[in-house]
């Protein structure tokens, strides 16, 4: 878990969010209030809920974004679903639990890695040897090493040495060798996943992978390809999975973090019938879990009471007092994030870690073409977006993909081949006339940008 304080974790969400400083205001103190939750006594730690967040504002606006970064800051277990993928007990479709069962699988991938880290030198030694005896076997039967006429032992010895320095120079990274492969049980068990019931297929998967014994597979591959595949299995002997779990479990329990986007498609519109039926179910079957209670997953039984929940919706044809009142009340605290304007444009387009400009130069530099752009082009892109947006549909953000898209098509498409300067510079007048024709004219503004 992060130790940043909530000024150092917004400080670092406005590398890659502009504006919006009430949003990350709530989660910076909602993910240091995990750190806080950890530091208490026992007694009063199990006491201590999480404030449950409700993000609200249009599409494009920072509210994904957001929580894509706070899970990388996090260090914990976090997975962003979509409500519209859950149904209501009973009807075609994911039940929310499996929500649950995600994160804890995200956990214990997230946990395996810290441990393979601790192994990784030991497989790597082991992987190695594998490979020399793959190149160079060692003489089987009773002999175990040759005796030549003057009674020295074989040359056999000498070329494994030499194999193995020349593998740890990468000079046959090429060749190819056989080796065996493990093969995973489940994976021979490939009819299950076309069912659709992933927890089904999981349980089943788990419960004939433990019985059925393990097989391997004899493969041709390359030196560098064979190596990956070594070590991935030598560390597989070497890491304890029932610790792995164990403690993977504890995380999610104590430190997960579930991203329920759009929320507010499950909102009822004051119908009693037809689909606004399964939509306030789907409400019902979410309460259980947010307000805590126990899932059975492969891993175990596990916890919900302590997980984070942060919800978000654009709630254009709803209010978040359209939400059942008992779900209301998990989510105490509201955030509504603005929309997105000229200034705000141009910071995403030049502030901003890793902004889209900083991609297209970057690619273009792959091809040998340097991009310039011109402070008047950023504006005027920006301006558009912001146009566009007020007279066709607020898609925020995302406006700038499609708009730069068009801008710099015909350099994307004409480099390397037809571009005779390797500089192009990107002026408000090649913005103007790129777009003039699709801005000028609104039913191509509708449909192309």
């Amino acid at each position: 878990m992060t130790q940043l304080t909530p000024r150092e974790i917004v400080r670092e969400l406005d590398k890659y969010v502009i504006g919006q400083h009430e949003a990350k205001r709530a989660v910076a103190i909602a993910l240091r209030n995990r750190w806080r939750r950890q530091q208490t006594a026992s007694d009063i730690r199990n006491e201590i809920l999480p404030n449950n967040i409700i993000l609200i504002g249009p599409t494009g606006v920072g509210k994904t974004e957001i929580a894509r970064r706070l899970a990388r800051l996090a260090g914990a277990p976090f997975i962003k679903v979509e409500a519209t993928k859950f149904t209501e007990v009973g009807y075609v479709g994911r039940d929310v639990e499996s929500m649950v069962r995600d994160l804890v699988d995200v956990s214990v991938g997230l946990v395996r890695s810290e441990h393979l880290v601790t192994v990784r030198d030991l497989a790597s030694k082991r992987a190695e040897d594998a490979l020399v005896d793959a190149i160079v076997p060692r003489p089987s039967g009773s002999m175990s090493f040759e005796l030549s006429a003057d009674g020295t032992e074989s040359d056999i010895e000498s070329r494994r040495n030499n194999v193995r320095e020349q593998l740890r120079k990468g000079e046959i990274e090429q060749q190819d060798i056989e080796i065996d492969v493990r093969v995973d049980p489940a994976q021979r068990m490939g009819f299950l996943g076309r069912m659709g019931f992933d927890e089904m297929e999981a349980s089943v998967s788990e419960m004939f992978s433990s019985m059925m014994p393990q097989k391997s597979k004899r493969r041709k591959l390359s030196v560098a390809d064979a190596r990956r595949v070594l070590e991935q299995q030598e560390a597989d002997k070497l890491i304890d999975m029932d610790r792995v779990i164990q403690e993977s479990v504890r995380r999610a329990e104590e430190s997960g973090i579930i991203f329920i986007d759009e929320i507010d498609k499950v909102v009822s519109k004051g119908s009693a019938h037809g689909v606004d039926v399964s939509r306030e179910g789907v409400q019902r079957d979410l309460l259980p879990i947010v307000e805590g209670s126990t899932v059975s997953t492969k891993y175990g039984s596990v916890k919900t009471d302590h997980m984070l929940f942060i919800a978000s919706g654009a709630f254009h044809v709803s209010a978040p007092s359209d939400l059942i009142p008992e779900f209301q009340g998990r989510f105490p605290i509201r955030v509504e994030l603005t929309s997105l304007h000229v200034e705000d444009f141009i910071a995403i387009l030049t502030r901003t870690e890793h902004a889209l400009l900083k991609q297209y130069t970057a690619m273009l530099e792959a091809e040998g073409v340097t991009l310039t752009v011109q402070d008047e082009a950023i504006r005027e892109i920006a301006s558009i977006a912001a146009s566009v947006n007020e007279s066709v549909e607020n898609i925020g953000a995302r406006r700038l993909h499609t708009i730069l898209t068009h801008v710099l098509d015909p350099w994307m498409f004409a480099a390397p081949d037809e571009l005779t300067s390797a500089e192009v510079t990107l002026t408000p007048e090649i913005v103007r006339e790129r777009l003039s024709n699709i801005v000028t004219h609104n039913d191509l503004r509708r449909y192309i940008l």
